[in-house]
């Protein structure tokens, strides 16, 4: 047996020649209990219980046979969902674990868990009515929480990760036309947001992106749009300020002069608002306001674009629908997809290529008629 000092835990070898290590570990209700680990060397059962020792000291529950799906799931959330992400993407994690994970699962000891348990789950889900990208996120939500399950060495597999998820044929992006672009912005010209619209058509940004934006970011003389900010409504915590969906998100997006025009405009706008408004003014910063300064709420610009759309006699669009529209617009100009990733700040290429492949055709048919012309000179 390996001597080891106290609190270390203990290592030996068995009578059939494995290594093992043990200590008392951290059960979820504060209690302790001895948990073994199993090596084929000496060295690797140290390195084990070294590991097993340093997780219960900074406090981890280790009692594997304590953990329920709903016990861990508070863990999770807590230790690693929270101090790690966006409080947009915390909040839908744990909006998921409380209508579906937990309702279904929560009760069930987490190393009993099944596929069996988990197809059954998105089965009733589906069978519900929840759309299947919504049981997709279930599905993800449950393979995350159970991967870091198997981190912690709780579980010896992931359960959710061996269950296939349902698929749902990818929607066709349908967004406006040049023509239909143009009548909507001619139609709301006057209107006190033209310039977060015309951006949205213009940059392709991301809702939370036009919310978010800052006059701090925006370089007028310069030319220059700097995406570091988003605003979102997280539940519970009202309209949340953070950085951006992803590291390729955080862009500098060059500005077309009309788009220079409109922002000048648009900032002159709101200098005769503040100044009407003085008293009651919020100064926020933010290049979008609702009419007193304060951040816009995302239903209530929802609203504002169904009525100007209606306005406008153009058909009915989401204002995530503008990105795309931006998107086609640049593809269907010759503009690489390469470039139109990096204005929209996708993560992959292959994001814009399955996004848009509706305004390939085109490039395939110039690309075609280039071919054409440098055979043809040939004979």
């Amino acid at each position: 047996m390996s001597r080891r000092t106290n609190g270390e835990g203990s290592v030996y070898r068995r009578a059939d020649g494995r290594w093992t290590g043990a200590h008392y570990v951290l059960r979820p209700d504060g209690g302790r209990v001895r948990r073994a680990v199993y090596a084929r060397t000496q060295r690797e059962a140290v390195a084990k219980l070294a590991e097993l020792v340093a997780k219960t000291s900074a406090g981890v529950p280790l009692a594997v046979d304590a953990w329920t799906v709903e016990s861990y799931a508070s863990h999770w959330m807590s230790h690693v969902v929270a101090p790690r992400l966006r409080p947009s993407s915390v909040s839908s994690y744990r909006s998921t674990l409380r209508l579906h994970i937990v309702p279904g699962l929560g009760r069930y000891p987490l190393r009993r868990l099944t596929p069996a348990h988990v197809r059954a789950l998105l089965a009733a889900k589906l069978e519900s009515g929840l759309s299947v990208r919504s049981v997709q996120i279930i599905h993800a939500t449950l393979r995350n929480m159970l991967a870091e399950a198997m981190r912690d060495e709780v579980i010896e597999r992931n359960v959710a990760a061996l269950v296939r998820p349902p698929r749902a044929e990818q929607e066709e992006v349908r967004p406006w036309s040049p023509e239909e672009a143009g009548a909507f912005l001619r139609s709301v010209r006057g209107d006190r947001l033209y310039a977060l619209f015309a951006v949205g058509v213009g940059l392709g940004m991301r809702r939370g992106e036009l919310l978010g934006l800052r006059w701090s970011d925006v370089e007028v003389d310069q030319r220059v749009l700097h995406v570091r900010h988003t605003a979102q409504r997280v539940y519970g915590s009202g309209m949340v300020f953070g950085p951006p969906k992803s590291a390729r998100s955080r862009r500098d997006i060059p500005l077309p002069a009309v788009t220079v025009g409109v922002l000048e405009e648009h900032r002159k706008r709101q200098e005769e608002e503040r100044a009407a408004l003085k008293p009651y003014w919020q100064e926020t910063g933010l290049v979008f306001t609702t009419t007193v300064g304060t951040v816009i709420e995302p239903r209530n610009l929802a609203r504002v674009l169904d009525a100007l759309i209606i306005e406008a006699g153009v058909r009915r669009i989401r204002l995530h629908d503008m990105r795309h529209t931006c998107a086609s617009l640049l593809l269907a100009q010759g503009v690489p997809a390469r470039v139109v990733m990096e204005v929209l700040g996708h993560s992959q290429l292959g994001i814009t290529m399955n996004l848009y492949s509706h305004v390939m055709p085109s490039a395939l048919r110039e690309a075609a008629d280039a071919i054409d012309r440098v055979l043809g000179s040939q004979e």
